[in-house]
């Protein structure tokens, strides 16, 4: 559920900037954010705690963002910028293994 999500948002977010020259596509906009709020919503009902799925929604999809928008629309994507998405992963991960670290000690 979480990955339909972070698909539906970066396609959400790719045509939002393609709706600038085919204005049909703010229908895809649309679509592709509800859908990913749902999926995320589903998610976290499934028992994904908020902070690790809302952390790792928002960095995979600033990626996928960022990368492909590099691909389709030829927008720069330079080493400082990809350091800038490495840390977000990094943050990412930090919030989830210390997500892990706080159930441990709750049930020990």
């Amino acid at each position: 559920m979480l990955a339909g999500a972070i698909v539906s948002e970066v396609t959400a977010s790719l045509s939002l900037k393609g709706a600038l020259d085919r204005p049909a596509l703010y229908g895809v906009v649309v679509i592709g954010y509800v859908v990913a709020f749902v999926l995320l919503a589903l998610a976290l009902r499934s028992g994904l705690a908020l902070g690790v799925a809302y952390g790792i929604w928002g960095a995979l999809g600033v990626a996928g963002t960022a990368g492909l928008s590099a691909v389709i629309f030829d927008e720069p994507l330079t080493g400082v910028m990809l350091a800038g998405v490495g840390l977000v992963i990094a943050g990412v991960l930090l919030v989830e293994l210390g997500s892990q670290l706080a159930t441990r000690k709750a049930v020990v």
